[in-house]
């Protein structure tokens, strides 16, 4: 394993840990601790297999890891009801073409198909691959994946249904703002 392969996984384990954590200081820290591990496990990888598939497992299991700690420490990691605080994860009031915010949307999806999702779809791994990063079989990755498209495309027709309600009502100048729509 060379320096040069590992600073080329480096965007995509930088998106992933993002996408995980929903925080920059905490990716990146998340980031870090996956490469201090891959470099003082670097003699379990094998050569010749795919080192972006066995960096993302590593990255994946450490982040579960570390999840597991923070729910045994108890106050940290204490769990909240996402639709009990659903109204304080709303992006701030923007124009209605700004409306969308992925990142929230994301959070909101559960751990493992914002996981599945992120890397058949962001990180354009193959099912095949997820299912060895995440540990699950392969008709798992696929029905986490599809629910997980099924439930951002409903996270994200809510703002832009909710946007254009409130602009029609409160914007009756002739000009207003566009109102988005999915297409398929």
């Amino acid at each position: 394993m060379s320096r040069q392969s590992l600073v080329e996984h480096l965007p995509g384990l930088r998106r992933y840990a993002r996408a995980l954590t929903g925080d920059a200081w905490a990716a990146d820290d998340l980031v870090q601790d996956t490469l201090e591990r891959a470099c003082s496990r670097w003699r379990l990888w094998l050569a010749g297999s795919d080192l972006r598939a066995w960096l993302f497992t590593l990255m994946h299991n450490l982040f579960i890891s570390q999840l597991r700690q923070l729910q045994r420490r108890g106050a940290a990691g204490r769990s909240v009801d996402i639709d009990e605080v659903a109204q304080l994860l709303q992006a701030p009031a923007a124009p209605a073409g700004l409306m969308l915010d992925v990142q929230r949307c994301l959070l909101r999806l559960p751990l493992d198909q914002r996981a599945v999702l992120l890397l058949v779809c962001v990180e354009e791994m193959s099912y095949e691959e997820a299912a060895r990063v995440t540990g699950v079989p392969l008709g798992t990755v696929m029905s986490r994946l599809s629910r997980a498209r099924t439930r951002m495309r409903e996270l994200l027709d809510e703002p832009a249904d909710a946007a254009s309600a409130t602009a029609s009502a409160a914007a009756p100048s002739s000009r207003t703002a566009p109102v988005l729509r999915r297409l398929k």
